[in-house]
């Protein structure tokens, strides 16, 4: 699903976006979801017990290039997928997407906001942990240099697990310029699991 530019449409019309994406349904249809139950350290809402129950489409894991669409559809909030995030390659440990220009994420001087930036950075190096089929509870450390501005262009976003660990998980994710291959950021992460 395309979503409309904010700025297009003016900043009052973002909440009916929003709405309108979480009514919306996948080209899959009806899809079976399954209840996370977190049976560990249950006194420890930090490790993810006592959140609110999430809804994970445990039949998308592990992640590939044939669920990827579904598992981001169902995981990912709102305002992740205004990032609009597409053109998806996955293999085990490895994910990367096109991160395309939006006119809503840019800042006053035309560069893409680092914000935005550091979700799409978040979103595909979680979905890189995802190719094992393990449920992440969440991001533990996220460290990303910003190497030059984001202008005028796509960007390429690609996430590698250097290291699969019992209760965590290392990556490494690099965004560069669609067009020269350029480095515009670099960060590590560690998901928990």
């Amino acid at each position: 699903m395309e979503v409309p530019s904010v700025v297009d449409q003016g900043l009052d019309s973002s909440v009916s976006i929003i709405a309108e994406m979480e009514t919306s349904t996948t080209p899959t249809g009806n899809r079976a979801l399954v209840t996370e139950q977190a049976t560990q350290n249950e006194s420890d809402p930090a490790l993810g017990v006592g959140r609110p129950e999430m809804t994970v489409p445990l039949h998308c894991l592990p992640v590939t290039d044939a669920t990827v669409l579904e598992f981001c559809e169902c995981v990912f909030t709102p305002w992740v997928k205004i990032l609009g995030l597409r053109e998806f390659k996955v293999c085990p440990g490895i994910v990367s997407a096109m991160f395309p220009q939006n006119h809503a994420l840019k800042l006053s001087n035309g560069a893409v906001c680092g914000q935005a930036i550091m979700a799409a950075i978040d979103s595909v190096s979680a979905l890189s942990v995802g190719t094992t089929g393990r449920i992440i509870k969440g991001t533990v450390y996220q460290h990303t240099h910003f190497l030059r501005p984001a202008i005028n262009d796509d960007y390429h976003v690609r996430a590698e697990v250097l290291r699969f660990g019992k209760t965590s998980a290392f990556t490494e994710t690099r965004v560069s310029f669609a067009s020269t291959g350029k480095l515009v950021a670099h960060a590590s992460l560690e998901f928990a699991f």
